[in-house]
């Protein structure tokens, strides 16, 4: 070998080598965004700035012809991977800085190379076709909802949390439709059958926080202490405008006000709007300047009961909160999504605390949070509330009612173990050191830390990073008629041995006074010495306040007086204990409690408990008793609800029993009672029945009538808002007599669009799965687990959740248990966010094999 073919072979080598080294250090390629895309790019991208042109046709079906400008900093250079979840031939050109340069795309990324780029100022051009999935086009409006990563759905963008950015936005729309977006509207240009709307450039916003509407709405425009809101809705009856704007506008103004105060930082964006949206997603959306809400959370009519307007409230004091947290400091990555979720929760619990009294805030809290908690944490899918997350596009995954509810409880909890104040002082440090930026849990539990002489670490780890809840038993001995030693354990439900931190109280009753002791359970086993020498009471009623998280102790002479309760909470903290001992088969037996909670709703007088104890009671109707034993015990059901809705005084009361009467109603006779009721618009006495009152009515009696009828079509006569007429066209075809024409709805459900209004879609899917119809909707069950994949891909965030659950939540038979089992067993690879979801809503299925035999 010479010495020239030597240095040439050395030569290329090593240029091998560095081209090998450059390679392995490029980011891959696929689809979403990977935590390694969003790590590289972070290091490398800062001061962003997207230009956004959309014109919207009138027409639903024509395309949206977009043009965008992103402008950015570059510190170093990378292979630029911008994402753009559509086909290829919606992007019609790019240029990067001044030069047009061949399309390159590949798997949902629009490539740029290197050599275009260069370290410093950049600037990128896009004219391309916005994808219609995640702008919800209807016949005459749209809205924009792009968490947690479907704003790349729509147009080009570095869709991660910690990519904040500046949008500038102008939309072209037909000239009588309205907008709303982040950003103050600029100025309008009227051409011949369009407007053109320029806004101003937004304050500082994740991708998945910028958002738009348009559309025919009502504006309606209020100054509330110097601020401007604007609202926009499409409500038409004149009722419920009345009785609703000025309440949605005064509890905005409220929220902001606490959240102002508690957190010592002023509304922290440049506007404050709102739009009410027919069957939105989902409860709310915390768009800074255009928060979107489901219309009819915020639309009350005279029949509205009081727990709906604490519901409005609460909703609207959780999306202002979000503008604080999770807006005004981001998550960095969405494994933190929780966080936002949390404190949205926690700060709208305050302000109804404050708007409402600590006891009505006390009985909702325990309602609104442990019920829908223990659905999750007693389940063989059990999430924990921190989880990890390798590429955005299973964000979707991580929502679910253990982020929206033992998280607060966890955070109260917490807040009991600092201080109030030093919660406070924590949490306001937090804000203010993160402001307009993006924080982790870590950062957080850092600052709140130095505030705080406990471990929090060892705290976070159990209550933050595991799954599952305590079960809790008792030891409890006398001398005599004295006690002589009182303690309390704790063991997990499921999984390794671990203590909860945590405070409650336990109630000894005797038979003229009572005697509360607090439990401070900070370790597996806590001995109450304060019991120690109090006389034996008749009974213990464990977790009096309601505070403890976990499964407690049942006495049976508890239950023979759970009726002489007096406290509302207590008892509520006594009916959900017995409905979650029930379900663990520690106590009753599913006919049993059902009778129990049947003696009490002519005598429980608190709305908000006779809510939980009919929710309960025809939950186990459906779910846990057989067919023969409901066939069995209807007659007495309908008999004695009736009786209890004459009985009771308040109004909402007996409106809630006249839902639970129509729930469970099955016998020839009842169900004429509801069909005049229906037919003449003639409520019980006593009871205001309304337009969607008798909507929800008409359906119950199509579902359970077995003959021919036209009650539907003469209801769509009897509606005359547009998208409450669309909505029960949609739901016919599920409710139809005809089991081929009940195949053809459910057989549409694979195709995509056919799905876009998910809240129709699981309306339609209890109908179709009820009890009732069971025998023939039960061979949908194993193509309903084969779409889970394709749901979770296509749809919004809560939409692989809900469709299981409307699936399956009716069904306690062995042959739907073992279609699950079989599917699960026969996909041992399946992705395991989705597979415990599946063993989430299934739970009661499992459970019903258990404990009706």
């Amino acid at each position: 070998m010479t010495t020239i073919t030597k240095y040439l072979c050395l030569f290329l080598l090593l240029n091998s080598t560095c081209f090998a080294q450059q390679a392995t250090q490029a980011v891959a390629v696929e689809p979403g965004v990977s935590l390694a895309l969003a790590n590289s790019r972070s290091a490398a991208i800062s001061n962003i700035q997207y230009q956004l042109h959309f014109t919207i046709p009138a027409a639903q079906i024509e395309s949206i012809q977009s043009t965008e400008n992103i402008d950015f900093k570059l510190n170093k250079l990378i292979y630029l991977q911008i994402e753009f979840k559509q086909d290829a031939d919606h992007i019609k050109k790019v240029s990067v800085n001044g030069k047009t340069v061949p399309v390159d795309f590949k798997a949902e990324h629009i490539l740029i190379k290197q050599a275009y780029l260069k370290i410093g100022n950049n600037h990128i051009e896009i004219e391309f076709i916005a994808g219609n999935e995640s702008l919800n086009r209807n016949k005459d409006f749209l809205y924009a909802l792009f968490v947690p990563d479907h704003a790349r759905t729509v147009f080009p963008c570095f869709d991660q949390p910690d990519l904040k950015a500046k949008f500038l936005l102008s939309l072209t729309v037909p000239t009588n439709w309205k907008v709303m977006a982040n950003a103050v509207k600029k100025d309008s240009v009227v051409q011949a059958n369009a407007i053109t709307y320029h806004f101003n450039h937004s304050d500082k916003l994740p991708t998945y926080l910028f958002s738009f509407t348009a559309g025919k709405y009502t504006l309606v425009n209020q100054k509330m202490k110097d601020r401007d809101m604007e609202f926009l809705h499409r409500e038409t009856d004149s009722a419920k405008i009345k009785l609703s704007v000025d309440s949605v506008f005064i509890a905005h103004r409220d929220a902001i006000d606490f959240l102002e105060n508690w957190t010592a930082i002023k509304y922290p964006f440049q506007k404050i709007g709102f739009v009410s949206i027919p069957d939105f997603q989902f409860g709310g959306m915390e768009h800074p300047g255009e928060v979107q809400y489901k219309a009819s959370a915020l639309f009350l009519d005279q029949g509205a009961t009081k727990d709906q307007f604490i519901s409005r409230s609460n909703l609207i004091s959780h999306e202002t909160a979000h503008m604080w947290f999770g807006d005004l400091v981001t998550m960095k990555w969405f494994n933190d999504v929780w966080m936002k979720e949390v404190f949205a929760n926690f700060m709208a619990d305050k302000v109804t605390e404050k708007l409402m009294g600590k006891n009505t805030f006390d009985l909702k809290f325990l309602q609104d949070h442990y019920p829908a908690a223990y659905g999750v944490d007693r389940t063989l899918g059990a999430n924990p509330i921190r989880q990890q997350l390798d590429n955005l596009q299973e964000a979707g995954s991580m929502y679910g009612n253990i982020i929206y509810h033992k998280a607060p409880i966890m955070m109260r909890q917490l807040e009991l173990l600092m201080g109030k104040e030093n919660f406070q002082k924590g949490i306001r440090e937090y804000l203010k050191k993160y402001s307009y930026g993006n924080a982790t849990w870590n950062d957080l539990i850092a600052i709140l830390s130095k505030y705080s002489k406990s471990d929090l670490l060892s705290w976070n780890k159990v209550w933050v990073n595991e799954p599952g809840r305590p079960v809790f038993s008792y030891d409890i001995k006398y001398s005599g008629d004295k006690i002589s030693n009182l303690s309390l354990s704790q063991n997990s439900e499921m999984g390794q041995a671990r203590v909860w931190p945590q405070s409650f109280t336990i109630k000894l009753v005797y038979p003229t006074y009572s005697k509360f002791l607090v439990v401070n359970a900070m370790n597996a086993q806590t001995v109450l010495n304060e019991a120690k020498g109090l006389p034996k009471p008749l009974y213990i009623l464990f977790n009096a306040n309601g505070a403890g998280y976990g499964l407690f102790p049942m006495e049976k002479e508890m239950m023979a007086n759970l009726y002489n309760i007096t406290d509302p909470l207590e008892r509520a903290s006594a009916y959900i204990n017995a409905y979650e001992n029930m379900l663990s088969g520690k106590s009753d037996k599913p006919e049993e409690l059902l009778n129990v909670l049947l003696k009490g709703i002519a005598t429980e007088k608190n709305e908000m408990n006779l809510r939980l104890i009919t929710g309960y009671m025809t939950n186990i109707y459906w779910t846990f008793l057989a067919d023969e034993k409901r066939t069995g015990i209807h007659a007495v059901m309908e008999k004695t609800i009736w009786e209890a809705m004459k009985q009771q005084q308040m109004q909402n009361n007996k409106k809630i029993l006249f839902n639970a009467y129509q729930n469970v109603y099955l016998s020839a006779e009842a169900g004429k009672r509801m069909y005049n009721i229906w037919l003449k618009q003639t409520a019980p006495t006593g009871i205001k029945l309304l337009e969607d009152d008798y909507s929800a009515l008409a359906l119950t009696l199509a579902l359970k009538t077995d003959t021919a009828n036209t009650i539907l079509k003469d209801q769509l006569e009897r509606t005359k808002n547009e998208d409450r007429k669309n909505r029960l066209i949609y739901l016919m075809p599920a409710l139809s007599l005809n089991v081929k024409e009940r195949d053809r709805f459910f057989n549409g459900l694979k195709d995509r669009k056919n799905r876009q209004k998910e809240a129709w879609v699981t309306t339609a899917l209890s109908y179709l799965h009820h009890p009732i119809r069971q025998k023939t909707s039960i061979h949908y069950l194993k193509e309903s687990l084969g779409l889970l994949v394709e749901i979770q891909q296509t749809g919004d965030i809560f939409f692989p959740q809900s469709w299981l659950a409307a699936t399956f939540s009716g069904y306690n038979n062995k042959e739907a248990n073992a279609i699950v089992q079989d599917f699960l067993k026969s996909h041992p690879a399946y992705n395991p966010k989705l597979r415990d979801k599946i063993l989430q809503t299934t739970d009661n299925l499992r459970r019903a094999q258990i404990i009706m035999h």
